[in-house]
């Protein structure tokens, strides 16, 4: 794609307009740059060059490459379906797309049976229609892109933070305020690269809001909302404010009661706007079995507060 700069955008930033020219996003082309594809006057540049009257931008955009991930007729449980996106429950303990010891399973080969192919492939080969992620023991309401355009839609307004996404968990301990947030930066834990920590170096913004719906002795059931969307975002924040997430191996106590080899953490609800209608809309996942036992045998033990 070769594009001639006219007067009127004289001293634009090359993203910003190419984002308004074509119907990539900048983040898109962000990346496009970073490898190269950018350049202007045949030569590669950054995405905050300035334009200058007669620039010759040519976008170079890598032809999609066949997907290689097996198809597996894995069931599936759809919480929405129409010819440009998809949202599925997923269970807890299915790992979303695959990884080095997860080649089978995984929820990208479910899709790739139910959908035939017919996902978006931005994200590569290995990840077809992904727009977001949840952790694998993390269950609920995960949305997927099943044509580029949409793909693109949904990803800018994940980067924008307009996607309204709440999780329920079962958290350790008592609150003592019915609502707050927690506004704090992370990123890898230098003691241990598997694991995400609050931290000042090298690190991402990172806000949670949680508001308490139900106490029980010892624990307490919390709705969160993102604000943003980090690795591991709620299971950190939750551990650092002394709340971990009951049953998390990972930033929970070594020895838990309610220890089963995965979280209670429950993604309940995204909100956004259809890629295609223009219509805000809201998709939701009941809580599974497991998370709704561990609640009813609290409620019969009568360990409310």
């Amino acid at each position: 794609m070769k594009i001639t700069v006219n007067d009127a955008a004289i001293g634009e930033r090359v993203d910003k307009f190419l984002s308004a020219e074509t119907e990539y996003t900048r983040s898109y082309i962000a990346k496009l740059a970073d490898e190269g594809f950018l350049c202007v006057n045949s030569k590669p540049v950054k995405v905050n060059y300035k334009l200058r009257t007669g620039d010759e931008i040519e976008l170079s955009v890598p032809e999609l490459q066949p997907y290689e991930v097996t198809e597996e007729e894995i069931p599936l449980d759809i919480v929405y379906e129409d010819e440009h996106i998809l949202a599925v429950n997923k269970p807890q303990g299915m790992v979303v797309h695959p990884a080095a010891g997860n080649y089978s399973g995984t929820l990208v080969n479910a899709l790739m049976h139910h959908c035939k192919g017919r996902l978006s492939g931005i994200n590569g080969i290995a990840r077809p229609g992904i727009v977001h992620r949840i952790d694998k023991d993390t269950s609920g309401v995960l949305l997927v892109a099943k044509t580029n355009a949409a793909h693109l839609h949904l990803a800018e307004q994940i980067k924008v933070h307009s996607v309204t996404r709440k999780y329920v968990a079962l958290v350790h301990g008592r609150f003592k305020d019915p609502e707050g947030t927690v506004d704090a930066p992370i990123g890898r834990n230098p003691k241990d690269r598997k694991k995400m920590c609050v931290t000042a170096t090298n690190s991402k913004n990172a806000i949670t809001h949680y508001k308490v719906l139900e106490e029980f002795k010892g624990y307490t059931l919390v709705e969160c909302r993102l604000e943003t969307g980090r690795t591991h975002q709620i299971r950190v924040h939750m551990s650092h404010i002394g709340h971990p997430v009951a049953a998390d191996p990972v930033y929970g106590p070594k020895k838990d009661s309610l220890g089963k080899g995965g979280q209670f953490l429950h993604a309940k609800m995204i909100g956004f706007i259809h890629p295609a209608t223009e219509q805000y809309m809201e998709l939701s996942a009941p809580l599974p079995q497991e998370f709704l036992d561990i609640l009813d045998k609290f409620h019969k033990m009568g360990n409310i507060l």
